[in-house]
């Protein structure tokens, strides 16, 4: 059982703590056996309890002991993004990346983590009201404000708020494989994966009608990636015009059609080679993808590692 631990502050955001709580707490979920041993560890002076928000005060056995000995540390959010992190935060969190922790943060708790030389030299994300500061802050830091996550391995930085959520299901995905994932996914009533990033939050006006909704259209396109689908296509099952489709795509997604249903086809192409045993040749069928070059050439470009080699090392991953 591995564990996971999360650091509270006083002043801390209530949202980006309560979610990760939520998540990999076992009070609301059916987890597997070997599930997260979860600590929620108090980081205040002189053992203070710290009070997330101005209305919750969080009463825990854990404190610094618990975190540096964690598997994964957590940050959920810093309570002022203008100020200094707590040094007894910040030496803890120092402690476990050096002990071999995977240290992760989400929204606004990137300005912790920076503070521990962490990111230095390396791409971050945290929300993208926030991301201007954080460069100007840390300018050791390259700061990404278009996307929902960055994964290093050993250091992960999530984005604003809700996409707390899709940093918690990305640590599930990577430790417990892609069903676990889902299945909770399905639970919290929350995509599995949000393909785009923060460019579809970044002051895009809401639509001014509920029946502009692309959600229909995504299910339909999802349902039928291993077909031939065309921006024609998908413009017709809309009853809508192929430009007055690109332009309500990119205003919901941040991103185009083709792109949106190419990233669908690796994500499933990804869960078939996780999860089954089936020839490259026929992981591509099913995904949409053609045949087993095509697969390689658009997976190795995705993922950084061609479909054999990303099934090895996965499998490798979960057996250890």
């Amino acid at each position: 059982m591995a564990s996971l631990a999360i650091a509270v502050t006083t002043g801390m955001p209530f949202l980006e703590l309560a979610i990760p709580c939520h998540i990999f707490g076992t009070d609301r979920i059916q987890p597997p056996p070997d599930w997260y041993d979860l600590r929620v560890c108090a980081i205040g002076p002189g053992g203070e309890t710290p009070l997330a928000g101005p209305w919750f005060s969080t009463r825990t056995p854990y404190g610094v002991a618990e975190l540096v000995t964690a598997d994964t540390v957590l940050v959920p959010a810093s309570a002022d993004v203008h100020g200094d992190p707590p040094d007894e935060l910040v030496a803890a969190l120092r402690t476990a990346h050096r002990r071999g922790a995977r240290v992760v943060s989400l929204c606004s708790g990137a300005f912790t983590l920076a503070a521990t030389g962490l990111l230095d030299g390396r791409t971050a994300a945290t929300h993208w009201m926030y991301a201007e500061l954080l460069a100007e802050r840390y300018p050791a830091v390259s700061v990404d404000p278009s996307v929902l996550y960055v994964d290093h391995g050993d250091v992960l930085t999530g984005a604003g708020s809700t996409a707390s959520i899709d940093v918690c299901l990305h640590l599930i995905r990577e430790d417990y494989g892609t069903e676990v994932a889902n299945s909770l996914a399905r639970q919290l009533v929350a995509p599995a994966h949000r393909p785009g990033g923060q460019a579809q939050y970044i002051e895009t006006p809401l639509p001014e009608r509920s029946d502009d909704s692309l959600a229909p259209l995504l299910h339909w396109a999802a349902e039928r990636l291993r077909h031939p689908l065309t921006v024609a296509d998908l413009a017709r099952h809309a009853n809508t015009s192929p430009r007055t489709l690109v332009r309500r795509f990119h205003a919901a997604t941040g991103t185009t059609p083709m792109q949106w249903i190419q990233s669908q086809r690796i994500a499933r192409a990804r869960e078939l080679l996780e999860s089954t045993d089936l020839p490259v040749e026929r992981v591509a069928e099913i995904a949409g993808l053609g045949t087993a070059a095509n697969l390689r050439r658009h997976f190795a470009r995705a993922m950084g590692v061609p479909p054999v080699d990303y099934r090895r090392t996965y499998r490798a991953a979960r057996a250890a």
